[in-house]
């Protein structure tokens, strides 16, 4: 998670910041989550980095006997 507030506006100033002051995040990773809090509680919105379990090296794939 990168970032996550229960203000929209805030939560807008964060992704338009980040996309200028850092070219390097891959955005078609990036997602987007709004949780409804229905009447109840706060919306919340969240800012994650989409990241993948690296591949295993099948030089490292030993198996012990």
């Amino acid at each position: 998670m990168l970032f996550e507030t229960q203000d929209e506006s805030e939560f807008r100033a964060y992704i338009r910041h980040t996309r200028e002051s850092n070219p390097q995040i891959d955005w078609s990773a990036v997602r987007i989550d709004n949780f409804c809090g229905h009447l109840e509680h706060a919306n919340t919105h969240r800012l994650s980095l989409f990241v993948p379990h690296p591949r295993p090296d099948p030089s490292q794939n030993q198996t012990k006997r």
